[in-house]
């Protein structure tokens, strides 16, 4: 498995060094599609890097609703969960494996070192903020300035290049929970995208047209 982050860190403009320290000190976590990876209220310990797959980043409330956020592809990490790592915070957020994943998890006693010794590492994390900032503005625009049904799409077309695929398999019930509105809703919306010739709804699965 080493083989893997070796191929994962060499596509990055990290120093020699850092690369061997994070291999020293990093571990290999697998989630299976679907099982979550950080719950809120996780005490931070380990920052994640992930290897392949993809992570869906969620917000709650207290009443158990949630929001899509933004996805986390291969070499990309979190920027709230480096947030809650070098805070000593809980997480406020969850994150959940989109398809079979494999992370290196490294451990958040590093990382304070790392910012300071490491100009590429410092890069990496004000880079990372900024891409995660940049995808929650996207985000907010979308639940503020666009109709439901273009949410809907921009959610769908977000989908398809996060994983790489004209296929996109969710639920109806699934889609709806993401974008905090009900079934009902989802599957109406479906419908219009597909008869504007948008997408079309196959059995186990819709595609982008």
């Amino acid at each position: 498995m080493n083989e893997k982050i070796k191929e994962v860190l060499e596509r990055t403009p990290f120093e020699p060094e850092l690369k061997e320290e994070i291999l020293k000190s990093g571990r290999l976590k697998k989630a299976k599609a679907g099982q979550t990876v950080i719950t809120p209220d996780d005490e931070a310990q380990e920052m994640p890097l992930v290897m392949s797959g993809l992570l869906r980043v969620m917000r709650n409330d207290d009443n158990g609703n949630e929001v899509f956020l933004y996805y986390l592809e291969g070499g990309e990490t979190c920027a709230m969960s480096i947030t809650c790592c070098l805070e000593g915070k809980r997480s406020s957020f969850h994150v959940v494996a989109e398809e079979d994943s494999e992370l290196w998890m490294m451990p958040v006693s590093n990382l304070d070192n790392w910012i300071t010794k490491y100009p590429s590492f410092r890069r990496f994390v004000f880079n990372s903020y900024q891409t995660r900032f940049d995808e929650l503005l996207h985000t907010i625009d979308s639940m503020v300035f666009m109709k439901l049904d273009e949410r809907l799409y921009n959610y769908l077309l977000d989908k398809k290049m996060a994983s790489g695929s004209f296929e996109i398999k969710k639920t109806h019930q699934q889609i709806a929970n993401e974008l905090n509105t009900s079934r009902v809703v989802v599957s109406r919306l479906l419908k219009k995208l597909e008869k504007e010739e948008k997408i079309e709804q196959r059995r186990n699965y819709i595609e982008i047209l």
